[in-house]
């Protein structure tokens, strides 16, 4: 039986769910909305790559690799992925990635509300020993959305993975730790609560 197992996570903004072929058409929606999947240091999936990059995460849910579609609680509509992966379950180690929203859903508390409910499952269901990250170097918003969550950054893997345009990719390898997962869980409730009072002050949504 594999360390982590295929689990629905619910939260007040979001339920993550295990994902599955029927997300397909919705997630083809939601990448469409940005259209991330044009920047050049993202690993995001165009439309036309939908229906294999969800069928690959499927069947990697069989070495214990869980991917989750996002889902916003008020109005069920499927808003973007990740998944747990190169799951470790000897060391109780996994990776937290393959990330991506609807722009309209950026800064609205759902990446804090989600990664919540992912590293809240890991430290406190499965006891992991830490959790690990993984982006481009390049990629400075998706360094400094990790760099909030209260991760350190262990190094960077130079040279280290073949980006689909040819271009060599450096790595920014981040974790947190078991013992420092109370700290961090009390930065994201802060992110959460005070993201949940603008919007209810203002009718919008503040940074998450």
């Amino acid at each position: 039986m594999s360390w982590l197992e295929s689990i629905e996570l619910r939260g007040e903004l979001v339920a993550l769910v295990p994902l599955q072929i029927h997300h397909i058409d919705p997630l083809k929606a939601a990448v469409m909305d940005g259209e991330f999947w044009k920047l050049w240091f993202a690993s995001v999936p165009s439309p036309d790559q939908m229906e294999n990059y969800v069928i690959g995460a499927i069947e990697d849910a069989e070495k214990g690799n869980i991917a989750f579609a996002i889902e916003l609680n008020n109005t069920n509509r499927i808003v973007g992925t990740t998944r747990f992966y190169n799951v470790d379950g000897i060391n109780k180690r996994p990776m937290l990635g393959y990330t991506w929203y609807a722009k309209s859903v950026c800064k609205t508390g759902v990446n804090t509300e989600s990664k919540l409910l992912l590293l809240q499952h890991a430290f406190e269901q499965k006891e992991a020993i830490a959790v690990e990250f993984r982006t481009h170097y390049f990629n400075q918003a998706s360094r400094t959305a990790i760099e909030r969550l209260g991760a350190k950054q262990d190094g960077i893997l130079r040279s280290h993975q073949r980006m689909p345009d040819g271009s060599i990719r450096d790595t920014v390898v981040y974790s947190i730790l078991q013992h420092e997962w109370p700290s961090v869980k009390n930065n994201l409730l802060s992110k959460l609560s005070a993201s949940c009072r603008s919007s209810a002050g203002t009718g919008g949504t503040s940074d998450s």
